[in-house]
């Protein structure tokens, strides 16, 4: 027999059982590269909003003086709560491919609603936290613009060294804007992509002293291990009530760090 011999299964076949070759979960079978597409942009939207909703509530909880984590705590008690956080949202995804949606749906005609006003509270975390950091400073009787400010991560995410739409620097240029430059420490991140990216030089942990405010933005296991005696050992000697934790990821523990009396806060 001569001449090329055809594949009798179509190309979106012969791709998922490239992706069921290495995907342990299995592949799931749409009509479409549209309904694939969209499908993705979808779930990465839901985790969007919902996190927002959180974001919001730690915002109003702020006002209202209440922690947010010991809220989320008791309503993760309920066996259908959704288990999401307050955070900053980056990343290459979940941060990025709402948009694709709402550009898609303004070209039919249709305004996004929900969608963007998620993508609207997640792009003003850093903006928010940044005041918080400002305001807590503030409150420890500190020269704001002499203080110095340590950043504990800028990956977008924890033990990656991924830095693409790091929504940390929306903390720095924020402080920027008070004439703070911040130092930022990532053990995960590479130094040279991190300058690259972000004009921004990173230092190592064993760097950490003399600090006046820390703010923990990622939660790279190497932060997670940091006890709140070695904590204390960062700060410049001052007393302890003007030494300012703000804990993103809720690293530490609020009834701890408040016995010991840091001047603490939890996003």
């Amino acid at each position: 027999m001569t001449g090329v011999q055809t594949c009798a299964l179509p190309i979106w076949e012969i791709i998922a059982k490239v992706y069921e070759l290495i995907i342990d979960a299995g592949v799931h079978r749409v009509d479409s590269i549209k309904a694939a597409e969209a499908a993705k942009i979808s779930e990465n939207a839901q985790r969007d909003i919902n996190i927002a909703f959180m974001n919001e509530l730690a915002m109003v909880f702020e006002r209202m003086d209440i922690n947010t984590k010991e809220v989320i705590d008791a309503m993760n008690t309920k066996w259908n709560a959704l288990g999401f956080m307050p955070g900053l949202v980056g990343g290459h995804c979940i941060g990025v491919d709402p948009y694709y949606f709402i550009y898609q749906a303004e070209k039919l005609g249709y305004h996004s609603q929900i969608i963007l006003s998620g993508r609207k509270i997640n792009d003003d975390m850093g903006a928010f936290i940044a005041d918080i950091a400002i305001k807590n400073m503030i409150k420890a009787n500190k020269l704001v613009s002499q203080a110095k400010v340590y950043i504990m991560g800028i990956t977008f995410k924890e033990n990656c060294p991924d830095i693409r739409n790091s929504k940390v620097i929306d903390i720095i240029n924020r402080l920027k804007e008070f004439d703070i430059n911040a130092i930022v420490v990532d053990p995960r991140a590479d130094k040279d992509e991190v300058r690259k990216s972000y004009q921004v030089d990173v230092v190592q942990m064993s760097e950490v002293k003399d600090a006046d405010c820390i703010i923990f933005a990622v939660a790279h296991n190497e932060f997670m291990s940091i006890t709140p005696s070695q904590l204390d050992g960062m700060f410049r000697n001052i007393p302890t009530k003007e030494k300012v934790v703000i804990d993103i990821k809720s690293i530490f523990s609020k009834k701890e760090m408040d016995s010991i009396g840091f001047s603490y806060w939890s996003l």
